[in-house]
């Protein structure tokens, strides 16, 4: 166990998707505009993982108009509003760095069979574990606000 490891639990997010390197996800992100704030989705293959805990990122890489683009994203980040796993991808590699020098259909990756429904049970997990976090969240923060106190109406005669 790191000594960082109690201070930054309360930080962790925990409706984070299940998902490694070779699978298409969509990042949704909080772009700031002004006094708006909207929800952006970066679609593409995670090509990397890096780190662990409060620190841990990953790095997603698509073709915009026949160029590359990529973006690392801090998994705990709360600009990160969600992630979306799409496809898992079969690969023999940890970091698919060797995709940066690939155009056109060599840039695939061969997709993991069987996997749709494991992922699909797996996010409704995942979902359904954030919002059981998210109702005791409230619970603690509406008993704490709201201590109870023994009002009697009177009655109407």
């Amino acid at each position: 166990m790191r000594t960082l490891d109690p201070v930054e639990k309360e930080y962790l997010k925990t409706g984070v998707p299940k998902f490694d390197v070779g699978d298409t996800v969509d990042v949704h992100v909080k772009i700031v505009e002004g006094d708006k704030e909207r929800i952006q989705i970066f679609t593409g293959i995670v090509i990397a993982k890096r780190h662990q805990g409060l620190s841990e990122t990953f790095t997603v890489r698509r073709i915009v108009q026949g160029e590359g683009v990529e973006r690392i994203f801090p998994v705990h980040s709360p600009r990160v509003a969600t992630i979306e796993v799409k496809k898992q991808g079969k690969v023999r590699r940890a970091k698919l760095h060797y995709l940066r020098e690939r155009i056109g259909r060599s840039t695939k990756v061969e997709e993991r069979t069987g996997s749709a429904e494991a992922v699909a049970a797996a996010a409704k997990e995942a979902k359904a574990e954030a919002a059981k976090a998210e109702a005791a969240k409230a619970e603690a923060a509406k008993a704490e606000a709201k201590p109870e106190a023994k009002t009697e109406t009177p009655a109407k005669k």
